[in-house]
């Protein structure tokens, strides 16, 4: 990237572009920059051209997730963690709504594949900690166990920022999903919800 490159701009481009597809907003080089103070070029110094920018508006959404789910600490309580990542992934959508539905439009390349799935593989691995604890099941299969919790929860915070259901629901419905969740793994009932409610109280959960 040139020198003379803005992260500040760069970010901000990024941020309109995936307002603007959340609107269904025609996305030309002109639109994006307007009321910016760049010019078009900016797009081209930053992205390389309009593809560049898709790749990266898509980049940028599972970046800032994994810099959300990073705050989460680990503690001796793996259930705990798992319903606090869930929190924090809650935050993260709920910060940048239109972002965040950017990074699962398929239609564009993701710049590092393996970068965007570090989050996944952090519920992965906070579920094969529960299954270590002896809170899951010995024959439960954490990639499972994190799959079904990010599509429930996914599906949940979808039905929010697109005005389906109100934000009230996340905190409604969201911990006792995720506590049926890992009872199904093969956590205790009790103390599966003391976990999650400890988890979910987190300030990742309001950030």
């Amino acid at each position: 990237m040139p020198r003379t490159a803005s992260p500040a701009l760069r970010a901000a481009l990024l941020e309109r572009a995936a307002e603007m597809l959340a609107r269904r907003e025609p996305v030309t080089l002109r639109a994006l920059v307007e009321g910016t103070g760049a010019s078009t070029m900016a797009v081209y110094t930053h992205f390389g051209g309009m593809p560049g920018l898709w790749r990266a508006v898509r980049q940028e959404g599972f970046t800032r997730l994994a810099a959300r789910l990073g705050t989460v600490p680990a503690s001796d309580d793996p259930v705990r963690d798992l319903a606090a990542l869930g929190a924090a992934y809650v935050a993260n959508a709920l910060a940048t709504p239109a972002l965040y539905r950017a990074m699962f439009d398929a239609a564009a390349e993701l710049e590092d594949p393996d970068a965007a799935a570090a989050p996944f593989d952090t519920l992965v691995d906070a579920a094969a900690r529960a299954r270590e604890a002896g809170r899951f099941a010995p024959d439960s299969d954490p990639e499972v166990v994190a799959t079904r919790y990010w599509a429930t929860g996914h599906g949940l915070i979808l039905l929010v920022i697109t005005g389906v259901l109100p934000a009230e629901a996340l905190d409604a419905h969201a911990p006792a999903v995720a506590a049926a969740l890992f009872v199904a793994a093969g956590d205790d009932e009790q103390r599966a919800a003391r976990s999650v409610a400890a988890g979910w109280s987190l300030p990742a959960a309001t950030a």
